[in-house]
């Protein structure tokens, strides 16, 4: 493994890292923003893939810069990432708000885009992802503890959970207490929410899959497979469980998809 900073234009450095051999494989993580969600995927595919995971700004050992965070500015900050690694195109796979990162990446900089995979995120704002964060917004301002509880509590199946309760407590150990990482909380949740699609998702025109689980309770199924019916030519493929993490609780079936789409676009 091997490890760079990325420089953006207003002064963020986002540590990334790269591993393994092969076709270069970008894995942009969700609300999290933490290169670490992606660490059992890095060891499933690093023998048939480069892969390059990273901190987004604000996010564990990045820095948040002085830029106002959206989706657009973040997939900006990708293809500086893949400028700086010397990247020309790359399978992007990108989880829930990574998701949207990816859509928008293929959007502004359709170029660094060889194919996509858009797993557990959505097209545009809904009712229900809407009322789901208003209601951890206020939670992450009276108790954060409870706010990264009950984020644990949603994005994981009970019955995983159960078994791998220290996941949880880990959770609520690493709550953003500090008034900082709430602000960079914040605006991240109102980057989300503010995210929409429509306008230029037919403009995607790589080899797309959409991955997600039929129980995912922060971000449903049917807004999966809404995604797929927008996107022209994209295939669906449906995990029958996992929750919202399904790459980490399924990641032998999630790996596999994306070994295939690899495989499929070599």
């Amino acid at each position: 493994m091997t490890t760079f900073d990325v420089a953006t234009p207003d002064g963020a450095i986002l540590k990334a890292r790269r591993e393994g051999s092969g076709a270069p494989l970008l894995l942009i993580s969700g609300l999290g923003g933490t290169a670490a969600f992606w660490n059992g995927t890095v060891e499933a595919l690093k023998d048939v893939a480069e892969v390059i995971t990273f901190d987004q700004r604000g996010i564990g050992g990045s820095s948040r810069g002085t830029v106002p965070v959206t989706i657009a500015q973040l997939a900006d900050d990708v293809a500086a990432l893949l400028d700086t690694a010397e990247i020309a195109t790359a399978t992007v796979v990108g989880h829930s708000t990574g998701g949207a990162i990816a859509q928008s990446l293929a959007i502004r900089h359709k170029v660094h885009v060889g194919a996509l995979g858009l797993s557990g995120t959505w097209l545009a704002p809904n009712r229900y992802m809407s009322a789901l964060f208003a209601a951890r917004l206020s939670m992450l301002a009276q108790d954060p503890a409870i706010y990264a509880s009950t984020a644990a509590l949603f994005a994981y199946p009970p019955e995983w959970l159960e078994t791998h309760f220290e996941v949880h407590e880990a959770a609520v150990a690493k709550a953003p207490r500090d008034p900082a990482a709430q602000a960079v909380v914040r605006e991240r949740i109102d980057a989300l929410l503010a995210f929409d699609g429509r306008a230029d998702v037919e403009r995607i025109a790589v080899p797309t899959r959409v991955i997600g689980a039929e129980d995912d309770a922060v971000v449903p199924a049917f807004l999966q497979r809404a995604l797929a019916a927008a996107l022209p030519g994209a295939g669906l493929a449906m995990l029958p469980g996992g929750g919202h993490f399904f790459p980490q609780t399924r990641g032998a079936e999630f790996t596999q998809i994306v070994r295939d789409l690899l495989a499929e676009t070599a």
